[in-house]
């Protein structure tokens, strides 16, 4: 299993519209070859401080959704909503949350 996790500063005023976004690229998600979980935390101390947490099977697998267009086009229409440019992690077998049941 290949974990992913993607950080990001959100704006001020756009943290609703990014968690939108987010939801409806984790449906997206979620129909992906070798997608396992994804889920969006906020940060309690600083609420636009947020990191997408994501499980893979493989890290080829999570490269080929890097790579498609539905995720550039993701991309793309969240570059306005954030502070900054999103840091990330990656890391094999590890396991933050517990498992969707």
């Amino acid at each position: 299993m290949q974990t992913f996790g993607l950080n990001y500063d959100v704006k001020i005023g756009r943290i609703e519209e990014f968690q939108e976004a987010t939801r409806q690229l984790i449906e997206v998600m979620q129909g992906c070859e070798g997608h396992i979980e994804t889920r969006l935390f906020s940060d309690v101390a600083k609420p636009n401080s947020m990191m997408i947490y994501s499980n893979w099977k493989t890290k080829a697998e999570f490269g080929d959704f890097i790579r498609s267009d539905i995720f550039r086009q993701a991309l793309d229409a969240a570059s306005d909503m954030l502070e900054n440019k999103p840091t990330h992690f990656a890391s094999q077998n590890i396991r933050l949350i517990k498992p969707s049941s």
